[in-house]
């Protein structure tokens, strides 16, 4: 009866509706059925009070990355379902809208050079003698530009008798200043200087070299000598400034070839893509002076055409400053 009381007393506290006519099996089930629902309740708590302990203030665990991270997880979801259901109000597409408008090339350029390409009818094949007269008008630049020639040939630089290297001289100079280095025995050294090298030695030039000193911009070296220079060919070589018998650059006659360099003589090769670039002078040269050098090269380049090509050498010609538009000109070669 002891146990039936108190069983009663823990009820009653509870609030169940029960009494002596109830057995203490009833009375027992009753207790455990209004205790279960507080019991899972203060569990739920004791969880999310795990989840907020878990859960950092910031990074990767914080809530709002926590919130993101299961968005993004939805918006994939959703692409993958190909689901355009609407977000916060505002109705989700999935189709691209159109491109930008992207304007035109000549309208994302400088205004001098605008200005500048106004000059030249696009499409327009000119004469040699026209396109000299127009490209010295061409000049965007306010420094006094190269004048420059592009020849696109129909060659093919992997095989090696159309791989065309050569050198010409150029009967007013280029308009750069070309410093000229001799690496040569000490007894050619006095004509050297004589002709205008700009620096001379043997062993000392070596030794700048260690140090990867480059002042000059052609390099001379007499046959002898080009030994030496093998252990610098990665030094050298990248820079184009390896001396080479197709150029000029390896010479008994050091004085000779260094007043060719001085005065005019270029090299010139054709790129990967068969093109041959040259510098011909400068803007300030006038018509005539760059008639001249332009003249002088392409009788150089023309010699230049291997036997095993069938067909025209040259596909196309253009000619521009160094920061001006292109000028085409007619073929007058094929």
């Amino acid at each position: 009866m002891a146990k039936k009381a108190n069983l009663l007393e823990e009820a009653h506290k509870l609030g169940l509706d029960v009494s002596e006519k109830n057995t203490v099996a009833q009375i027992e089930a009753a207790i455990v059925d209004a205790e279960t629902p507080a019991v899972a309740e203060t569990e739920a708590v004791a969880v999310e009070e795990v989840a907020e302990e878990k859960t950092a203030k910031a990074g990767k665990r914080s809530a709002k990355a926590l919130e993101e991270a299961e968005a993004k997880i939805e918006k994939e979801a959703r692409k993958e379902a190909g689901d355009t259901s609407s977000v916060d109000g505002e109705e989700a597409t999935m189709t691209k809208g159109p491109k930008p408008v992207t304007r035109p090339r000549i309208e994302r350029r400088g205004k001098a050079y605008q200005t500048a390409a106004a000059l030249v009818t696009k499409d327009t094949l000119y004469s040699l003698a026209d396109a000299i007269e127009l490209v010295s008008k061409t000049s965007p630049s306010k420094f006094d530009a190269s004048v420059e020639v592009h020849v696109r040939l129909n060659v093919d630089p992997r095989q090696a008798d159309q791989n065309i290297r050569t050198t010409v001289s150029l009967p007013n100079g280029t308009g750069k200043t070309i410093r000229v280095a001799v690496f040569a025995p000490e007894g050619d050294h006095a004509g050297a200087t004589a002709a205008g090298a700009d620096v001379v030695g043997d062993e000392s030039f070596l030794a700048q070299l260690d140090k990867e000193t480059i002042n000059f911009d052609i390099l001379i070296a007499t046959p002898q000598y080009m030994p030496k220079l093998g252990k610098y060919a990665r030094l050298l070589g990248p820079r184009g400034l390896m001396p080479n018998p197709k150029s000029g650059s390896v010479a008994t006659d050091v004085a000779k070839a260094v007043k060719e360099a001085k005065t005019g003589k270029v090299e010139y090769r054709v790129d990967k893509q068969a093109i041959v670039h040259l510098s011909i002078g400068k803007v300030s040269f006038g018509a005539e002076k760059l008639a001249e050098n332009t003249k002088s090269f392409f009788d150089s380049l023309i010699s230049q055409k291997p036997q095993s090509i069938k067909g025209g050498f040259v596909k196309s010609i253009s000619m521009s400053t160094s920061q001006g538009p292109g000028i085409k000109v007619e073929n007058f070669i094929n």
